[in-house]
């Protein structure tokens, strides 16, 4: 099930790319911090979200048996 709107899931896609660079980049500690990119990266392709869900909340909008006059 779906709960992650398109604006959402677009800025979770730059947020996890972002946070895959500085994997790839950083030769510090904070590099494996970088290796946490992978999970909102993964939300967006999916469109669902674990904790989105357990608080109830749901940016998505289907466009399904919408009326147009």
């Amino acid at each position: 099930m779906r709960n992650l709107s398109g604006f959402d899931r677009s800025l979770r896609a730059l947020l996890g790319i972002g946070m895959l660079a500085v994997f790839f980049q950083a030769d510090s500690v904070w590099r494996y911090v970088g290796l946490l990119g992978v999970f909102p990266l993964l939300t967006s392709i999916l469109g669902s979200c674990i904790v989105y869900r357990w608080f109830g909340i749901n940016t998505y909008r289907s466009n399904r048996g919408a009326h147009h006059k």
